[in-house]
């Protein structure tokens, strides 16, 4: 099974730099983004069969991914 990538960079390539002066500058956005690449991560071994677990929780952790690129996307556009 094929997963896409979800990274940030690659759902928000035309922010890469800001994403980057953030990382740099500001300890909440560096916080947020390491929580939500934690969690991509943890989707896409669950994706691949790496890890098992419920469907349920699955979802969970899609919509907790989702969430934080909505908080980190708000914190990119107010630059």
């Amino acid at each position: 099974m094929l997963t896409e990538k979800h990274d940030l960079i690659h759902e928000l390539p035309e922010h890469r730099d800001t994403i980057h002066r953030l990382k740099m500058s500001n300890n909440h956005f560096a916080k947020l983004f390491d929580e939500y690449h934690e969690v991509d991560h943890e989707v896409h071994r669950i994706e691949t069969g790496v890890e098992n677990t419920s469907d349920d929780y699955l979802e969970e952790r899609k919509k907790q991914r989702l969430h934080l690129k909505d908080e980190l996307y708000k914190m990119i556009r107010k630059v």
